[in-house]
């Protein structure tokens, strides 16, 4: 019996991976973040499927799921939505498991950034204007930011930063980083990303809280700062130059 944890993507059902659906189409039980991921993925589990919302659910619950399955040799799907590496509350499900010598794997998924990213239809990191991607948040109920780990020190680097579930706090968010950033820095204020009600709200630092009054946004949202929002004006990449010379083609090549 093993638990496999799987990462449901953004919310589009069709961004989970083959291996993930594949993974879930064989599983007997299932156990998702109903408030996070969409009922359409539940169609991949096979039929009769055991399936526990686990939106209620306290941890010692959910590994009361897992024990139970454990002692019945029933392998478990356990869907979370976006990808397992950033902000998904698998690290301490793998702690209890381990402590069981319960076995587990993980299946990546696209990651809510990537999603907001493609519907921007900008790509995050641009030559010469910014070369870094921050994944960050601020502080919250469920749990508080590492001292070091602030928007400032962040934002000093001028790399693009994804700030996950603040929608909240955007105006500390513009307070900290006009300073660092400039009021004409662009900014993306992405909710539900990839589902059917996606919505998407852009502007600068120095404007967005005025746009965001006349358009109130959800509390699970990302939003997106730095230069390479809205960059048009940079140098291409060495990577297509034909001046460049790489393994695969030689420079002066014509193709």
């Amino acid at each position: 019996m093993t638990v496999h944890f799987i990462g449901a993507g953004p919310g589009a059902a069709d961004l989970i991976t083959l291996r993930g659906r594949d993974i879930l189409a064989r599983c007997p039980v299932c156990l998702h973040a109903g408030s996070l991921v969409p009922p359409e993925l539940l169609r991949y589990c096979p039929p009769g499927a055991r399936i526990i919302d686990t939106a209620p659910m306290t941890l010692d619950g959910i590994e009361a799921e897992y024990r139970a399955a454990h002692a019945h040799g029933l392998d478990v799907a356990r869907l979370h939505s976006g990808d397992l590496s950033v902000y998904s509350a698998v690290a301490e499900q793998i702690r209890r498991l381990e402590r069981c010598g319960i076995p587990y794997t993980l299946t990546p998924g696209v990651p809510s950034f990537a999603a907001a990213a493609a519907a921007l239809g900008r790509e995050l990191t641009v030559p010469e204007v910014a070369q870094s991607l921050v994944l960050t948040r601020v502080s919250g109920r469920a749990s508080a930011m590492p001292p070091r780990e602030t928007l400032a020190a962040f934002g000093a680097t001028g790399a693009t930063l994804a700030i996950h579930l603040a929608g909240h706090a955007l105006k500390r968010i513009v307070a900290e980083l006009v300073p660092l950033y400039g009021a004409d820095c662009p900014v993306a204020i992405i909710t539900r990303a990839s589902w059917p009600d996606q919505r998407i709200l852009r502007g600068r630092l120095g404007t967005i809280i005025a746009i965001i009054a006349a358009e109130p946004i959800e509390r699970t949202t990302l939003i997106l700062v730095g230069p390479a929002l809205a960059a048009e004006d940079f140098r291409e990449s060495a990577l297509y130059d034909p001046a460049y010379d790489r393994r695969f083609r030689p420079a002066g090549a014509s193709s």
